[in-house]
């Protein structure tokens, strides 16, 4: 005779093992083991993020002759910008929020290596610390989202 089951120690049917029901995956829930947020299609969107990352990296390294003729100001704009968007992905894709600081310490150690590196190679660039003060301004903007209602915006438009 198996002895009866303990009603404070009973979960129901439908409940899921280890309490990872897709509501506990919220960014601050440690609990949930989950790397990434709960998409259709994951890898579709880490697929989009490393390709900006990767667009990162050419147009970082490109010679100045195969990139469009740019001013100060929107050289500074688009470093920024385009850090904010990488690291408001991370935002977007990661589950914790631990994991998205570590995107963002990622993307700031990006940006000062391919400033070192525009120094190295003898294609024309030369390192400059305002692009690196840029890109870090980018990436604090963009990890700021997390604070924010657009901190979901990927998960509302991914479950449509």
């Amino acid at each position: 005779m198996s002895p009866a089951p303990d009603p404070n120690n009973v979960r129901p049917n439908n409940a899921h093992p280890n309490n990872v029901h897709p509501n506990n995956l919220h960014p601050n829930n440690a609990r949930s083991g989950r790397v990434l947020r709960p998409f259709r299609c994951p890898g579709c969107w880490v697929g989009l993020w490393c390709l900006g990352i990767a667009a990162v990296i050419y147009f970082s390294l490109a010679p100045p002759g195969d990139l469009p003729g740019t001013s100060l100001m929107s050289d500074k704009l688009s470093h920024f910008l385009a850090y904010a968007c990488l690291a408001a992905g991370a935002v977007q894709l990661l589950a914790r929020r631990r994991a998205q600081f570590g995107a963002g310490v990622g993307l700031l150690l990006l940006g000062v290596l391919l400033e070192c590196l525009q120094q190295l190679t003898g294609l024309g660039r030369t390192m400059d610390l305002r692009d690196a003060l840029a890109n870090t301004i980018g990436v604090m903007v963009g990890l700021a989202t997390m604070v924010t209602p657009l901190r979901d915006l990927l998960s509302r438009l991914d479950s449509k």
